[in-house]
């Protein structure tokens, strides 16, 4: 079992390596309000067995992982916020995407699972909110199985 620290660590040396297989596009930030939204979608493959099972997560090249983190801009500390949001292909297909909270630390991001085909283009639309502030986080990503 690893620890608290280990699983935390594992999980963003996962999406580091994440970045570096996909360059400097894989993960984007874009300021809504008074927030610094980052957000990146990577394969589920790209997490070892270990953390998959700690966060939930069914690993298969056709599953993706939406993770999201949301900072206050001035102080850069992370965000509870509710979150809810989906994935729309192409053709109109729309899938919701249901977001789990992780919180280790000081550290706070919300993760979702997408199936997809490959080379699946997505429109993704992401209501974020706290209190009476609500800001919606939209991006489009073509996804690759690996």
């Amino acid at each position: 079992m690893l620890s608290r620290m280990g699983r935390h660590i594992g999980l963003w040396i996962c999406l580091a390596t994440a970045l570096v297989s996909f360059g400097s596009a894989a993960e984007q930030k874009m300021q809504l309000g008074e927030w610094d939204v980052h957000y990146i979608v990577v394969n589920s493959t790209f997490f070892s067995p270990e953390i998959a099972r700690e966060y939930g997560i069914v690993r298969s090249k056709y599953n993706a992982l939406v993770n999201i983190s949301v900072l206050e801009t001035d102080t850069q500390k992370a965000q509870i916020v509710g979150m809810e949001g989906s994935a729309t292909n192409l053709l109109g297909t729309e899938k919701a995407l249901t977001f789990k909270r992780v919180q280790e630390g000081e550290a706070i991001y919300y993760l979702a699972v997408l199936p997809f085909r490959d080379q699946e283009t997505y429109r993704f639309a992401i209501r974020i909110q706290r209190g009476n502030d609500s800001q919606t986080l939209k991006f489009q990503q073509k996804m690759y199985v690996d």
